[in-house]
């Protein structure tokens, strides 16, 4: 590879990451310090500037793929940080040695999550859920695991039904599933006990930036007076509201919402497709994350602790 280039691998895992074909924010973290650690191992750059140039252009093209996605961004923050070194030698194997210990604090950090998260459900309860969160789902895994009996209300989660994904989980587990469509969330929260929802991000005042409907499902939630938590590893802490950013809200095709001919039978007319809302803290109870349970309000606390007063792209910056 020649000065900037990017690995076939990185292209690939950008694209996956686009189209959903990865999807999940452990999943996709996982997959970009995968990339990451492929991109340092075959590089022939011959200075460490060219290197450097190469890990920042395939840092780019990854992070391009999912703005609202910040385990994206975080993934690439502590690939980054961590690469270090006068050789190209040196930078490429603290690279490769940061994707690695990545690698292992995620996959201990959905365990310790699952168990803070399971503590919340009791015996005999019922929870809703809403889209498709491996966060969400190691609470209910741990407390199977831990002997309590569930049975869940799974919302279909139009447009691309990734509620389907959950119901096939939780089947998995043995656990009872009753699979609604989306705008029957009230009238089957009578039913349920606990709402279970991940995130996308997590902002500094404790807003929760998940699949749209999450938003209207809280505020459901808070009229029937049921409590509903968010299943978040600090990945999805987004350090840049920090310093007042807002989180930018995808954008997703039309043709997830209609197809071609329906759009023509139908005649003119715009599509809005926004990927996720905006929970306002007032409407979360509680935010479960592997270092501890959390009121919204505080959670400002942990992101402080993890990351200072605020962040930059090290991928856009000279610091090496």
């Amino acid at each position: 590879m020649g000065s900037q280039d990017v690995h076939q691998e990185v292209d690939a895992v950008a694209e996956d990451i686009a189209t959903m074909e990865t999807r999940g924010a452990a999943t996709i973290a996982r997959a970009v310090v995968d990339a990451l650690a492929t991109q340092a191992e075959a590089s022939d750059a011959e200075s460490p500037a060219a290197f450097v140039a190469e890990m920042r252009a395939a840092a780019q093209t990854l992070h391009d793929t999912r703005p609202t996605a910040v385990s994206l961004p975080n993934a690439l923050r502590f690939v980054f940080r961590q690469m270090d070194g006068e050789s190209v030698e040196q930078l490429r194997a603290s690279a490769v040695a940061a994707a690695d210990r990545f690698r292992s604090q995620l996959e201990r950090a959905q365990d310790d999550l699952g168990r803070i998260g399971a503590n919340r459900l009791r015996d005999g309860d019922t929870v809703m859920t809403h889209c498709h969160s491996t966060d969400a789902l190691a609470c209910v895994e741990a407390a199977v695991e831990q002997g309590k009996e569930l049975s869940a209300i799974v919302k279909e989660t139009r447009p691309r039904n990734q509620g389907h994904i959950t119901a096939a989980a939780l089947r998995e587990m043995d656990v009872p599933v009753t699979l609604v469509v989306d705008s029957a969330a009230r009238r089957y929260l009578d039913e349920a006990d606990h709402v279970l929802v991940g995130a996308d991000s997590i902002a500094a005042d404790g807003s929760v930036i998940n699949k749209i409907g999450t938003s209207g499902l809280a505020v459901l939630a808070r009229e029937r007076g049921v409590p509903i938590m968010t299943a978040a590893q600090t990945i999805k802490l987004h350090p840049a509201t920090l310093t007042g950013h807002t989180v930018e809200i995808e954008m997703r095709d039309e043709s997830e919402v209609i197809s071609e001919q329906d759009r023509s039978d139908v005649g003119e007319l715009e599509v809005l497709n926004p990927a996720f809302d905006v929970t306002p803290p007032r409407y979360m109870d509680a935010i479960v994350t592997e270092r501890g349970q959390f009121p919204p309000e505080s959670i400002v606390t942990l992101m402080r602790d993890m990351f200072g007063e605020g962040t930059d792209d090290p991928w856009e910056t000279d610091d090496f």
